[in-house]
């Protein structure tokens, strides 16, 4: 199995059965435009491309594959909380709004059909950005404990690289 990125989207990856060659990156190339065709590609290859542009992903031969996994567990958990903290920030301020509404609800003010339509609307959005809040805060607790082992892993090589010089 050989596995290729392009210099674009580094974490776009493409997996073709074989060794590298000019076969494989062909494959790769089919796998592209696929991607391609259904939008799902995350850059743009306004330049154009060439089977050869692709780049080949060797894998490392891992030393400590536990502090590895370590590693790239604590940084997805870093990613998901990054892209919660994005879904929160996106739907705060009309989450907010909303809630400004429900206050009339309880008042003794006439209120229309149109606006409690708008409010039932604004329920959904509230209900999402609750969730979300909720996810988030669990997420950074999880966030809390990968920061540290990532801590942890930059601190040991700091003292690797002291050590030789």
């Amino acid at each position: 199995m050989v596995q290729y990125t392009l210099a674009q989207s580094p974490e776009t990856i493409f997996n073709v059965p074989g060794k590298d060659s000019a076969k494989a990156r062909d494959r790769a190339m089919d796998q592209l435009i696929e991607l391609l065709d259904a939008g799902k590609l995350p850059t743009e290859l306004v330049d154009g491309f060439s089977p050869k542009q692709f780049i080949e992903v060797k894998e490392p031969t891992p030393l400590n594959t536990s502090d590895d996994d370590a590693i790239t567990q604590a940084v997805q958990i870093l990613s998901q909380l990054a892209t919660l903290k994005l879904k929160l920030q996106e739907s705060r301020t009309e989450a907010l709004e909303i809630r400004t509404q429900i206050d009339l609800l309880f008042s003794d003010d006439p209120v229309s059909e149109e606006e409690i339509a708008t409010m039932k609307e604004g329920f959904k959005v509230l209900k999402s950005y609750a969730q979300a809040n909720l996810r988030y805060k669990e997420a950074r607790v999880q966030a809390e404990q990968a920061r540290q082992v990532l801590d942890q892993a930059l601190n040991s090589g700091d003292a690797d690289s002291k050590s030789k010089a």
